[in-house]
C-alpha cells in the first residue's frame, strides 16, 4: 500500500493553497477507497442480472446506514433491479443530488479472464471505472465530511441508479422528478476518455426504426408480382444516410438490418434500426420529419416506408451556472497543483440528461474517478486520481452548500 500512497498527489509544497484538513483526509482515505473498488469489483452486476445487482444495492445500502442516511429501494418501472436512494438532513439551505451506478456491461463470468489486480498506478477489473469508482468515490467523500460533521446543506440525496448501461428506461423519469427538487446535482461516471475532467455536455439518444412494407410473391416463377421490400430498403437506407446533416447537432447512423424469412420469397417486410445522438431535445421532432419527408420518394412503387423514433435520454448540456460551477471546480483542483479539463462533450450519454431535463438543478457530470477503457477488455482506474477527486467532491459540496 505504501507504493499506492505515494501516487496520491504532489508534494505538500506543491499544495500549499490546499485545504489542508482535507487533503490530509483525503490521502488518509485512500486505502479504504481501494479496499470498496475491490469489493464492488468482485460482485458482478451485469444490467439484467438480479442477484448482482441485489448483492450491490445490499452493499450500497448497508454502506450508507453507516453514513447516517436513510435509505429506501425503490423498483423502476422496468427490470430486474432495485434503486438504492440514501437521504441525510443537513442544517443548511441548498439541496445536493450525488447520482452513480450500480450496474456495468460485463457479463458474469468476466472476473474469471479479467481479474481484480493492481499494477503501478492502475487498478483494473470489470465496470471499476464505469461506475463502481463513482459509487465509491461518493461513499468515501461523505464519510469524510460525516467525520468533519459537515451537515451544512438543507438535505443530500444519493441515488444509485441499477439500469445506467440499458438506457436508464426504469429509472430515468424518477432521476429526472428527483433531480428537479435539488439545487445541484453531481453525477459521478468517469470522464470520457480523459485522464482528469468534468464533462460539460453529453448526446441525448434515440433509436431510430426505418420499415418497409412491399409484397410478397414466388421468387422463381412470379418476382414480378412482388414488392420486394429489401430492395426498397437498401434504396431509402441508401438515401438517408446523410440525413442528420440537415439537422444540426443530431448524429444517425443505420446499425442493424433484417429481411425476409426464406431463399425463394421475394420479401414483403424488411427493417433497418439506428442509432441516433443529438444535442438538442428538439432535435427528435425535426430528425422525425427530415426522414418522412426524404422516404416519400420510392424505389419501387406500391411501396410504403414508415418512421418511428423511440426517445431514450435527453441530452445533456450544461447551462452558464454549469459552466461557471465547472470552473469552480478547476480552481479547486488548482488548489493541490493538478490540472483539470473542462471537457466540452462527448457522443456517449449519460443521465445528467435526465437529471438536467427540468432546468431547476445545477448539473455537472464526470465527477468519478478516472480511468480508462469502458466497455471494453482491461478496464482500469487510475491510483493517482482518487485523492485529488476525493478532494474534489469534499470541497465542491462545501462550497456550492455555503449561504
Amino acid at each position: 500500500m505504501p507504493l499506492l500512497l505515494s501516487h496520491a498527489v504532489p508534494g505538500r509544497s506543491q499544495a500549499a493553497g490546499a485545504d489542508t484538513r482535507l487533503l490530509e483526509a483525503a490521502e488518509r482515505e485512500q486505502a479504504a477507497v481501494i479496499a470498496s473498488l475491490k469489493d464492488m469489483v468482485h460482485i458482478e452486476s451485469p444490467s439484467m442480472d438480479a442477484r448482482g445487482l441485489a448483492r450491490m444495492a445490499d452493499y450500497t445500502e448497508k454502506r450508507l446506514r453507516e453514513l447516517g442516511a436513510a435509505v429506501e429501494r425503490r423498483k423502476g418501472t422496468q427490470g430486474p433491479a432495485e434503486i438504492v436512494i440514501g437521504r441525510f438532513s443537513g442544517t443548511g439551505s441548498k439541496r445536493i443530488m450525488l447520482l452513480a451506478h450500480l450496474d456495468t456491461v460485463y457479463p458474469v463470468g468476466t472476473l474469471q479472464s479479467q481479474p481484480y489486480r493492481i499494477e503501478a498506478n492502475r487498478i483494473y477489473g470489470p465496470g471499476i471505472a464505469d461506475d463502481k469508482g463513482g459509487v465509491a468515490l461518493i461513499l468515501h467523500a461523505l464519510k469524510i465530511l460525516k467525520e468533519m460533521g459537515w451537515r451544512d446543506h438543507a438535505g443530500l440525496t444519493v441515488v444509485f441508479n441499477a439500469d445506467e448501461e440499458t438506457g436508464s428506461l426504469g429509472s430515468g423519469e424518477l432521476i429526472a422528478a428527483m433531480a428537479a427538487e435539488h439545487d445541484y446535482v453531481f453525477s459521478c461516471e468517469p470522464a470520457p476518455d480523459q485522464p482528469d475532467g468534468v464533462l460539460l455536455s453529453a448526446s441525448g439518444t434515440g433509436t431510430v426504426v426505418m420499415q418497409v412494407q412491399g409484397r410478397a410473391s414466388h421468387a422463381g416463377a412470379m418476382p414480378e408480382k412482388g414488392r420486394n421490400a429489401l430492395v426498397e430498403l437498401a434504396h431509402q437506407i441508401l438515401q438517408t444516410e446523410d440525413v442528420a446533416a440537415s439537422v444540426p447537432g443530431t448524429q444517425l447512423n443505420w446499425t442493424i438490418a433484417r429481411a425476409g424469412l426464406v431463399r425463394n420469397q421475394i420479401p414483403e417486410r424488411a427493417y433497418v434500426t439506428g442509432d441516433l445522438r443529438l444535442m438538442n431535445p428538439d432535435g427528435f421532432d425535426h430528425i422525425e420529419s427530415a426522414l418522412k419527408e426524404r422516404v416519400r420518394n420510392r424505389h419501387i412503387p406500391d411501396t410504403e416506408t414508415s418512421i418511428a423514433i423511440e426517445r431514450g435520454r435527453p441530452p445533456f448540456v450544461a447551462t452558464p451556472a454549469g459552466h461557471e460551477l465547472a470552473r469552480k471546480a478547476q480552481a479547486i483542483y488548482a488548489e493541490i497543483d493538478r490540472p483539470l479539463m473542462l471537457i466540452p462533450g462527448t457522443g456517449g450519454a449519460t443521465d445528467a440528461g435526465f437529471a438536467a431535463r427540468s432546468g431547476k438543478a445545477v448539473v455537472l457530470e464526470s465527477f468519478g474517478l478516472a480511468g480508462f477503457g469502458y466497455h471494453a477488455r482491461d478496464e482500469y482506474i487510475a491510483v493517482d486520481s482518487i485523492v485529488p477527486r476525493l478532494y474534489l467532491m469534499t470541497r465542491i459540496l462545501r462550497e456550492v452548500a455555503k449561504p
